[in-house]
């Protein structure tokens, strides 16, 4: 079928030029396609907004109790981590971390529930590229995780002997975007491998939650043994807290030279492996197409 366009004769007799269509698999759309990844984006948003008491404001008030018991058990007496009262060392951590379990999670539902109820192809259908694709379903993981830590930043402004007021903002903002599309990123992966709820579920237990919980959180990892201090090292979520806590505080628990931009170096690298994994793995069909 050539591009020129096609002559049909109408009923009235007269003749009228009827458009022709590309061959199958040529592109019409040449550049980024923004209308399209706006539709997915919006819809992954609206998705999980429907339900916002399940998906925003319970994980803010779980992770708010967690404050409330840990300053009540460990923080009388003035105690202090890093030359910071206790409470406020701790909350920027709980933050961050719902951040990221929240971008899993949303991330890790998208294209596996489309697998279970045979819907994927609402995904795969559409005129969007692989890197279209990532970057609304990443976006969506991440707005979500943006409006947890919101709400619960709130409720930490709210709650007596806490303060969370930001002394750099630049690094909150740098570190919670990079941990939070890190999670996003493997929640991908998950529901392009997992077949049902459970895997994606055994993921969330044995990878992501010990990930969070062995990062610092609840502790300052320069109290750890040298050997557990390594391990803690090699976690990509220690870096994702320590610097998002240094926006908050000013300060961070580590003897790594330069330690926030170390931090920033390692999430940005993380990322980029994690993104080249996640488009070869959609770009193949792996799980995805017959």
């Amino acid at each position: 079928m050539n591009d020129q366009p096609q002559i049909s004769h109408s009923d009235s007799g007269d003749f009228a030029a009827v458009p022709a269509f590309a061959e199958p698999g040529v592109p019409h759309i040449h550049t980024l396609n923004v209308p399209g990844m706006q539709a997915l984006y919006v819809k992954e948003v609206r998705r999980f907004f429907k339900v916002q008491l399940q998906t925003i404001w319970a994980p803010a008030i779980t992770t708010l109790l967690f404050l409330v018991i840990f300053t009540v058990a460990l923080g009388g007496a003035g105690r202090t981590v890093i030359g910071v009262p206790f409470a406020d060392f701790i909350a920027p951590g709980l933050i961050m971390m719902a951040m990221l379990q929240n971008s899993f999670a949303n991330s890790s539902f998208s294209l596996l529930v489309g697998k279970i109820q045979g819907t994927i192809v609402d995904y795969l259908m559409p005129p969007l590229a692989v890197g279209e694709l990532i970057i609304a379903l990443i976006g969506a993981a991440i707005t979500r995780a943006i409006l947890v830590g919101l709400a619960l930043w709130l409720a930490m402004l709210l709650w007596p002997g806490v303060h969370v007021i930001p002394d750099h903002l630049w690094a909150v903002v740098l570190f919670g975007v990079l941990g939070a599309a890190m999670l996003g990123f493997l929640g991908l992966i998950t529901s392009v491998w997992a077949e049902k709820f459970d895997h994606a579920a055994a993921v969330t237990n044995f990878v992501v939650t010990p990930l969070a919980l062995l990062s610092g959180t609840f502790y300052s990892v320069d109290r750890l043994a040298p050997w557990f201090q390594s391990i803690a090292h090699g976690n990509p979520v220690y870096y994702a807290i320590m610097g998002f806590r240094y926006g908050f505080i000013g300060t961070v628990d580590s003897t790594i030279a330069n330690p926030v931009l170390t931090a920033a170096l390692a999430l940005v690298a993380v990322n980029i492996v994690l993104g080249v994994l996640t488009y070869r793995l959609l770009a193949s069909g792996w799980k995805l197409k017959a």
